[in-house]
């Protein structure tokens, strides 16, 4: 047991002292985004959450976070970022729902599933958190009301 600790203790480690990986990734409106030089402004936060059109979790979530975005930059300096892991069948539906949702986000498309498998995500909604180039929260899953817990641990930080 004292050995299972131990190697959960090293894998949380890793993985928060893990800085973006160097991709780059179109916009929905065709611009090419470098996650190393796009996302690097000191004491910024920034939130990438990882969806698919398809997932209906995902989409509440960032439907919440949406509405909750412009009272969390009273406060905090952040900026969120929304992944889309649609494949090249589903991407075509990405830019419509973001446009019918009115979601206020940079939206990235992350077609080849090259920032979600260099981030070892098996599953969505995620969410990584990003502060000074390192990761320093990550959240796998939404639940109503997970917004409030994250916007919490934001403060934190």
């Amino acid at each position: 047991m004292k050995n299972l600790y131990l190697i959960a203790f090293f894998v949380s480690i890793n993985v928060f002292s893990q800085e973006l990986p160097n991709i780059s990734l179109q916009n929905i409106e065709g611009k090419t985004i470098s996650l190393k030089n796009d996302f690097k402004e000191n004491d910024k936060i920034y939130i990438f959450s990882f969806w698919a059109t398809w997932c209906g979790p995902c989409v509440n979530e960032l439907d919440e976070m949406n509405d909750l975005q412009e009272e969390w930059k009273k406060n905090i300096n952040v900026e969120i970022v929304a992944v889309a892991t649609d494949d090249s069948r589903t991407q075509k539906r990405v830019k419509p729902l973001v446009k019918g949702k009115e979601w206020n986000y940079n939206v990235l498309l992350d077609t080849n599933q090259d920032f979600k498998r260099a981030m070892s995500i098996a599953n969505v909604p995620y969410t990584i958190v990003v502060k000074n180039k390192k990761i320093v929260y990550i959240q796998n899953g939404y639940v109503p009301g997970g917004e409030k817990d994250l916007y919490e641990k934001l403060k934190t930080l």
